[in-house]
């Protein structure tokens, strides 16, 4: 059976963030319990669509996933279930932050067959949390995470966010250090995105002044880059992808999953799902996102499955600046076997430049970033738009 991956979006939060431009909000426990039926309904309206799928990966992502209790985890979980096919080996992951588990809660997470999590740390400063709007200290942290080792899971990834207003490379380094001394299996370690509708946007968004008082500069920036694979290459993790690092054995499945353009259906309000064209030309996908607001989420469950085809210059794209965020890079055996066309044709062009200019690199089979390439990925990716 093709592979296929789920994702459930759970748009709740104790308190907004302030970089945080994620579709989730505070609410209250019946708020909650009407999301979760919803939920369920519209899983089950997908019906015979998915049958002829395997699940190999479920994530929980919000928002805070991990303020739902564990009977209505079991809830969906259940749907999930009895509606789709799930593989043996699938990897099950609910993000979570500090503060929002307890024992009994993480035990009926594991029952339902959650085998992963993604705890939100952001930084190891309490001055740092504190200026990024958290609800935890560091200390509050290791406790959520010493909870979650003692029941059982061994598949943990720690989040940090780097070149945040008042970061020093050198804090940048001890956070570094300090959370690998922990031995989670995974590391995702994003560098700050000051997007519009937050309230570092209000506050730095338009400010120069006060972003170059506050903010690290670009030099300050680009050493932190590479402090975080000296300092987690160093210490046992590998960089698969390029914020993403792992231990042997525990890259995380579902996020290469979409990067490799598997399969996906999206479940909550504001989720996307890329999925085969229904009854269309073989091979043709489709991209669909539900509505973000909660009566046009629970009127849009039959169309879930009705939007065109993307075209195949858009998969082309898709391919290209989705699989070059691997370290690995894309295969070109691979391109012309879905597209019945040499990638050298397409762009071949754009591939000699970039290489010309030492920002990508041929290996065989393989295309890929170089490290040059991973400083300015993005305007990489933007020579392969048509």
């Amino acid at each position: 059976m093709p592979p296929l991956e789920i994702y459930v979006h759970i748009p709740f939060c104790i308190k907004k963030c302030a970089y945080c431009d994620f579709l989730s909000a505070p609410s209250t426990a019946e708020e909650r319990e009407a999301y979760v039926a919803a939920l369920c309904r519209e899983i089950e309206s997908c019906g015979s669509r998915v049958e002829d799928f395997d699940v190999t990966s479920i994530f929980f992502g919000g928002g805070t996933p991990s303020l739902l209790d564990g009977a209505q985890m079991t809830r969906i979980m259940g749907k999930i279930r009895k509606n789709f096919r799930i593989a043996g080996d699938a990897e099950i992951t609910v993000e979570m932050n500090p503060g929002t588990v307890t024992e009994d809660k993480l035990e009926r997470y594991r029952q339902t067959g959650v085998n992963r999590l993604s705890i939100g740390l952001q930084s190891v400063h309490d001055d740092e949390l504190k200026m990024l709007g958290r609800i935890h200290t560091y200390e509050e942290f290791l406790q959520s995470y010493r909870m979650a080792r003692d029941a059982g899971f061994e598949n943990i990834n720690i989040d940090l966010i780097s070149a945040i207003p008042g970061q020093s490379p050198r804090s940048w380094q001890e956070a570094l250090e300090t959370v690998a001394a922990l031995k989670p299996e995974h590391i995702s370690a994003y560098s700050l995105i000051i997007e519009p509708g937050t309230r570092f946007y209000e506050w730095y968004g338009e400010d120069d002044r006060r972003r170059e008082a506050e903010l690290p500069g670009e030099e300050e920036e680009r050493q932190m880059y590479r402090l975080t694979a000296e300092v987690l290459g160093k210490t046992g993790y590998k960089r698969y992808e390029i914020s993403n690092y792992a231990r042997d054995g525990h890259e995380c499945r579902h996020n290469l999953g979409y990067w490799d353009r598997v399969p996906y259906l999206g479940f909550g309000i504001g989720a996307a799902s890329f999925f085969p064209e229904s009854g269309g030309e073989p091979g043709k996908m489709t991209r669909f996102t539900n509505p973000e607001t909660m009566q046009e989420y629970e009127e849009s469950f039959q169309e879930k499955f009705k939007a065109p085809p993307l075209s195949t210059e858009e998969e082309m794209e898709e391919f290209m600046f989705l699989g070059l965020r691997k370290i690995d890079g894309i295969s070109k055996e691979k391109f012309c076997g879905y597209f019945h066309v040499g990638i050298e044709e397409i762009y071949g062009e754009q591939i000699e430049k970039l290489i010309s200019l030492e920002l990508l690199e041929e290996d065989g089979d393989a295309i890929r970033l170089t490290e040059r390439g991973i400083d300015v990925s993005n305007a990489v990716f933007v020579e392969f738009m048509f």
